[in-house]
């Protein structure tokens, strides 16, 4: 998004230094820098653990701005809202909030920050309902999705190697609620269909890796284990790719934020089997650009994946139809678009 949105304004990330190495300051595309902010430890912290800092990071905030003050300022979760809040006393600068999630240990907190913010950007309608049980306006919430970057994720380009059978892909974590359990379960299901898992450490590491050594004993229980490879973390790039060489991607988590997997397999051409939730009830039109299933239930998606496996015409039709609706609506052109335009009504 900030690479998109640098093609004709200045953008600044502030993040927390997590790593003791780097500038402070780095330029990541034209338009954007990111600065790192040296306070508290140098490595990665919970939201919980960050708290204590947050008051630091206030203070450096309101001096940077009030050498460079922004035009408006969007901060992601509770504890940059915090620290936004603070770093903004004074200028009368539009602040704006995404909360990804909303926790249940801060709800007040995330209320007030949302009643008090000029705009909050829900990811998705799902999202928007959260926030107003919570108790934050509805007039308060606009709702820009998660985007998906149409130049890399498309249809036409390389496919990875595969065998004879039919391909099943999940991508991304490989805990219980991430869905890939789900997919192994149904599997037995599933005659002559092999699952390949791309998520998790790096590929020398699986063996040590907790979840992984319980998918591997879970597909040893089921005898699916001939069935099921798994890739551990991949390149970025060589994602596209894997994708276009799967006969549907999988995503069915229990909780889907942004949905990122779904639109990315979508925008590639490849039909998509997608759990009920979240931003995957925006995204993925049941029977259109895809199937929807609720999470945690392994016969039913296997009963999906085989209508799916065996009609090549539904593939075909899901995944033309998936491709033009992630190009045409989760473009990170037209979802930067309409973030402007919450920017600009906060200003005015």
């Amino acid at each position: 998004m900030a690479r998109e949105l640098g093609r004709e304004h200045h953008v600044t990330i502030y993040s927390r230094r997590e790593s003791a190495d780097g500038k402070p300051k780095t330029r990541v595309a034209p338009g954007v820098t990111v600065e790192h902010i040296d306070v508290g430890p140098a490595r990665s912290l919970t939201a919980s653990d960050v708290a204590p800092f947050l008051n630091d990071v206030g203070e450096y905030l309101m001096k940077r701005w009030q050498q460079d003050r922004p035009d408006v300022i969007h901060a992601h979760s509770w504890t940059c809202g915090l620290a936004a809040v603070s770093g903004a006393k004074g200028l009368d600068v539009p602040v704006t909030h995404t909360f990804h999630t909303v926790d249940p240990a801060h709800q007040k907190l995330e209320r007030a920050l949302g009643r008090r913010a000029r705009a909050v950007i829900a990811g998705s309608g799902d999202e928007e309902s959260a926030l107003i049980r919570i108790g934050v306006p509805r007039n308060n919430i606009a709702i820009v999705p998660y985007g998906v970057d149409t130049e890399r994720f498309h249809r036409q380009g390389l496919t990875a190697t595969r065998g004879t059978r039919r391909r099943l892909l999940h991508v991304g974590p490989l805990s219980p609620d991430r869905g890939a359990h789900t997919v192994v379960r149904a599997l037995p299901g599933l005659a002559d269909v092999e699952f390949v898992i791309a998520g998790g450490p790096d590929p020398e590491e699986l063996e040590q890796d907790r979840d992984a050594r319980r998918l591997r004993a879970l597909a040893e229980q089921l005898g699916v284990s001939d069935r099921v490879t798994l890739l551990g973390q991949v390149k970025r790039t060589s994602v596209p790719k894997l994708m276009r060489s799967a006969d549907a991607v999988v995503s069915v988590p229990r909780e889907a934020t942004s949905g990122i997997v779904a639109l990315e397999a979508m925008a590639c051409g490849v039909p998509v089997i997608a759990s009920a939730v979240g931003a995957h009830l925006d995204s993925v039109i049941d029977g259109v650009t895809g199937l929807l299933v609720p999470p945690d239930r392994p016969a039913r998606t296997a009963q999906l994946a085989r209508e799916l496996l065996t009609d090549p015409t539904l593939r075909t039709a899901l995944g033309y139809a998936g491709a033009d609706r992630a190009r045409s609506r989760y473009s990170w052109e037209r979802v930067s678009q309409e973030l402007l335009r919450v920017y600009e009504a906060a200003c005015a």
